[in-house]
């Protein structure tokens, strides 16, 4: 399958929605921190609502108006959308939420959406939090600069979150 990646259009909110409500029911469940899948319908079911998939339109359409300050992009698998990496830059740069289905992991995709999104931080430092658990992502976060910085939240009582950043990489200029 080829993947292609590029900015969204609000009119992908609902796909972007469904595509995050399942990403989480891949990704998430553990038995340990008590969450199933009901608890991850309650907290996440809205991306699929008329309201959540609203938030998603509004969030786009606002990535097309300021583009200095909004990010977001998703990944194409045929017509459907299997990934999604959005951030914003406020004092730091924060990175998230990034989503990436099952099958279309391990095969680079990830890394070149970082990519486009560290061209678009240009060096700023940034953050992100990340599932405790989700070793996969906390491997894939350190192999591109990111350390954990030993801070930690339970996330709605219950999704154990730790923090990490990435250092101000010096801006190369060309010669």
């Amino acid at each position: 399958m080829v993947h292609r990646i590029e900015a969204p259009s609000p009119d992908d909110a609902a796909s972007v929605g469904r595509m995050q409500l399942r990403a989480w029911l891949q990704t998430y469940p553990n038995e340990e921190a008590g969450v199933d899948e009901t608890w991850i319908r309650e907290q996440r079911g809205s991306a699929v609502t008329i309201e959540g998939i609203a938030q998603w339109r509004e969030f786009i359409d606002e990535v097309a108006h300021h583009p200095e300050r909004l990010f977001c992009r998703v990944v194409r698998s045929g017509a459907e959308i299997t990934g999604v990496l959005c951030g914003r830059r406020d004092e730091l740069v924060t990175l998230g939420p990034m989503y990436l289905l099952n099958e279309a992991q391990g095969q680079g995709i990830g890394g070149q959406l970082m990519g486009e999104f560290f061209l678009w931080a240009d060096g700023a430092p940034m953050h992100l939090w990340v599932t405790e658990y989700n070793g996969r992502a906390i491997r894939f976060y350190e192999r591109h600069g990111f350390q954990l910085t030993g801070e930690r939240e339970l996330w709605r009582g219950r999704l154990p979150n730790v923090r990490m950043a990435r250092a101000r990489v010096p801006h190369r200029g060309t010669a």
